[in-house]
């Protein structure tokens, strides 16, 4: 049954994700998860009895089909948005994920004293992952939903790396997902703290340029960055790639080298 919180955000519909094995309520009108929040799932390199936080979670999409891919693996999802963190928990309900995964509600800027005080203490994740906002300020939504989800002011990266920094362990691994012509600005924000980084470009079909980038690194770590080869969603006649099938249908991880 759908929370009163939910219905107040307005109509809800109920999505299959990686082929039926989540389903997940979101809102019918404003931001709703993408291909984007299973690849940054596919991505995370956690192990199971491992500590997990996605900051920026919407519904759960891609922290839940994290937590059902890696069975003992602990999830906490941040969201500012009170109404979809209270889907992002009965989404973690109705598909049986409950209690090793948990949202709250939380503005990823917030000061550590507050992440504190929801029992998220500072460098107790094994990784942080998330996609962050990334449109310019001025091409937004007129939907406030899509505005938080979407849309960037200067230095949101910078600020949710600092937060993803300050909740990794030593050594522990960030991974996130953003526009491909972005990238220079992901590796100037990785710079203060960050190294050994990997660069996964996500082309929408071959011979098309990269539409999205993967990146992961390591907290404190010194290494070269590795740029691997792209992963490509679709064929020349529109269809899914086998490597996306794999990924997107059937929740295969998808390395980036971390550990």
């Amino acid at each position: 049954m759908l929370s009163e919180m939910s219905v107040e955000r307005g109509e809800v519909s109920e999505d299959k994700v990686l082929g039926g094995k989540l389903l997940l309520c979101q809102p019918v009108r404003g931001h709703r998860f993408g291909h984007d929040s299973i690849l940054l799932a596919a991505a995370t390199a956690a192990q199971a009895g491992e500590q997990a936080i996605e900051l920026g979670s919407g519904v759960g999409a891609a922290g839940l089909a994290l937590a059902r891919r890696i069975e003992g693996l602990s999830v906490t999802l941040v969201e500012i948005d009170p109404a979809l963190a209270a889907l992002a928990t009965e989404n973690g309900a109705r598909n049986g994920l409950m209690p090793r995964v948990r949202a709250v509600c939380l503005d990823v800027a917030a000061p550590a004293a507050a992440f504190a005080a929801v029992g998220i203490a500072a460098g107790s994740a094994d990784h942080v992952f998330m996609n962050p906002p990334f449109n310019a300020p001025q091409n937004v939504s007129p939907d406030r939903g899509r505005r938080l989800a979407r849309a960037a002011s200067h230095g949101t990266l910078t600020q949710w790396l600092s937060t993803a920094a300050r909740l990794l362990r030593p050594s522990g691994m960030v991974t996130l997902i953003w526009r491909a012509d972005g990238l220079d600005d992901v590796l100037a924000a990785l710079n203060a703290g960050f190294g050994t980084i990997s660069v996964l470009p996500i082309h929408p079909k071959p011979g098309a340029a990269a539409i999205r980038v993967l990146v992961q690194a390591a907290k404190d770590k010194d290494g070269p960055l590795t740029l691997l080869p792209g992963f490509v969603l679709a064929d020349a006649n529109g269809k899914p790639t086998t490597q996306a099938e794999a990924v997107l249908r059937e929740g295969v991880a998808l390395s980036l080298g971390g550990s």
